[in-house]
């Protein structure tokens, strides 16, 4: 993929959610977000891809617009046919999702494509080697999205920096208070959904979370 798109993993990654985001607001809050710094926007939306099609079809190149026009990287979220159908830049999946092989197979080298690798360096390295563009890793605090979700310590984020040299994500539970910590410990980008979109004042709250990038804070001691 081209390189300026992989150096666009960097910053904060706001993740769009459904119950924080209705339809009558869910544009105003996204591009709140994108104001406010978001570098990178996700479409997250676990609708019926059938039932619910022209609604996420509309969203989604609603979204791709903004980013356009803001200058951000658009992601869609675990489904490889809406980012046909809307020409999105970058897709995200699950370790246990379509193989990356099929995806290279189907979209070229020019689609950006990350993988959720929870707490596994092996499942990292095995994303790495099949041309994964970015990896992500959480969740590291309780996450209000996925409370079940087990957590990851950040050793598991200091390691993954020293050997991988593609983009990290952190995500899971972020805050304007730890994410300096995940910031520190190797994480190129953000990934963050109630911290920004279940705010009121969803701008303000995605320009603190890019100010972290600036001035890390809650840096560990070694």
């Amino acid at each position: 993929m081209p390189v300026k798109t992989r150096k666009a993993i960097a910053g904060l990654y706001a993740i769009t959610d459904p119950h924080w985001m209705p339809e009558a607001v869910f544009l105003d809050k996204a591009e709140a977000a994108l104001r406010g710094g978001a570098r990178i926007l996700q479409y997250r939306d676990k609708g019926d891809p059938w039932q619910e099609h022209a609604r996420r079809r509309r969203q989604a190149g609603a979204l791709r617009e903004l980013c356009t026009q803001y200058g951000a990287l658009f992601v869609v979220n675990d489904d490889p046919d809406l980012v046909r159908a809307v020409q999105a830049p970058a897709l995200h999946v699950g370790a246990e999702d379509a193989p990356l092989a099929e995806l290279r197979q189907a979209f070229g080298r020019d689609l950006c494509i990350g993988v959720s690798c929870y707490a596994s360096l092996d499942k990292a390295r095995e994303a790495v080697k099949a041309g994964a563009d970015y990896v992500a890793f959480g969740a590291f605090f309780a996450s209000p999205s996925k409370p079940q979700a087990p957590r990851v310590d950040l050793q598991v984020l200091r390691k993954a920096r020293a050997e991988l040299n593609i983009p990290l994500v952190a995500i899971g539970g972020i805050t304007e208070d730890n994410g300096g910590a995940l910031i520190a410990a190797g994480a190129d980008a953000l990934a963050v959904i109630s911290g920004v979109f279940a705010s009121e004042q969803v701008e303000a709250a995605a320009r603190r979370f890019a100010a972290l990038f600036d001035h890390p804070r809650n840096i560990p001691k070694e």
